[in-house]
């Protein structure tokens, strides 16, 4: 049976039907991706996410469309909910076994851009200093903030496979 099994698989080549097989075949996935993103004075962003428990602070971040890659995935959430852009230095931490979701967490630096805010779902932006982190501050974001003060992570050149281009903006 897995003779044949393979016979047909090869049959159909690498190619649309094989990866319309994979699709139909497997689970489907949330990407999400965070970010600890850091001014020139080593603070922090944070914001309050209407969508989040009233008083919540945490990273900023988002879920991935089609055909992105995971880092211009949060440089897109960024200059969308914020209308800051920033450059991804490395990966943080990658999370996964929680339903059908994956979570990627990054570090990045601010390059610029003009604070301007989508009220429909940020209340409050802005960057703290690690040693003045706000209450309500999720804690798993606090801990993401930790790893990266570390210096833990892994830069985007040790595990991309294909360059990413800058994202651009729609809006």
């Amino acid at each position: 049976m897995n003779v044949l099994l393979a016979r047909l698989w090869n049959m159909f080549r690498i190619g649309t039907m094989q990866w319309y097989l994979l699709w139909i075949m497997h689970h489907k996935f949330i990407v999400g991706v965070s970010g600890v993103i850091w001014n020139e004075q080593g603070q922090v962003l944070l914001l309050r996410h209407r969508f989040w428990r009233e008083g919540t602070w945490g990273l900023p971040g988002g879920y991935a469309e089609q055909r992105e890659a995971l880092e211009a995935t949060l440089c897109r959430e960024l200059k969308e909910e914020t209308g800051l852009e920033v450059t991804i230095e490395r990966v943080l931490r990658i999370v996964s076994g929680y339903k059908l979701r994956l979570e990627v967490s990054f570090v990045g630096r601010l390059e610029g851009g003009e604070m301007r805010l989508d009220p429909r779902e940020i209340i409050e932006a802005r960057f703290y200093a690690p040693d003045d982190l706000p209450a309500g501050l999720l804690r798993s974001h606090r801990h993401l903030i930790e790893m990266a003060l570390a210096g833990q992570g892994v830069e985007p050149s040790d595990f991309s496979v294909h360059p990413v281009p800058r994202p651009s903006t729609r809006r």
